[in-house]
């Protein structure tokens, strides 16, 4: 055998445990995609009856949600008819009763007003007569 031939064969071995090695980390690759696939496969079977419920979930939800939109707008119906009659209660009797309120002020104010006059001619009164006594005193003395 010549030089050129045993490095001929070198090679080939070479080759041969290239591949070798090269074909260990494939296999693995192979069995790790093997699995990613079984795992997707059962992760796909698994969520069909969760994304079935969810759907029937938000269905139900809609529904509920449509009532509320109906009671929201009941109330929104109810409120404005309350303003509507609060608006009617304060015209009819609001007047009015402002109207006796400034009648029963103005009756107080005069009421203590005259109070305040009839005290003040009271004391000028007793004053004048006091005055009055004591003229007549320095004259009887």
């Amino acid at each position: 055998m010549s030089a050129g031939e045993w490095a001929g064969l070198i090679a080939a071995i070479a080759l041969v445990l290239l591949v070798v090695l090269l074909a260990v980390p494939l296999l693995k690759l192979g069995r790790t995609l093997d699995e990613a696939t079984l795992t997707i496969r059962q992760a796909r079977e698994q969520a069909m009856p969760i994304l079935g419920q969810a759907s029937t979930t938000v269905a139900h939800v809609n529904s509920n949600l449509e009532r509320v939109d109906d009671i929201t707008g009941n109330a929104a119906n109810v409120s404005s008819n309350v303003a509507a009659l609060t608006s009617v209660v304060a015209a009819t009797i609001g007047s009015p009763l402002i109207k006796v309120a400034a009648f029963s002020y103005g009756v107080r104010s005069a009421a203590r007003k005259k109070r305040e006059g009839q005290a003040v001619v009271d004391a000028n009164r007793a004053a004048k007569d006091e005055r009055r006594a004591r003229r007549a005193a320095r004259r009887a003395a």
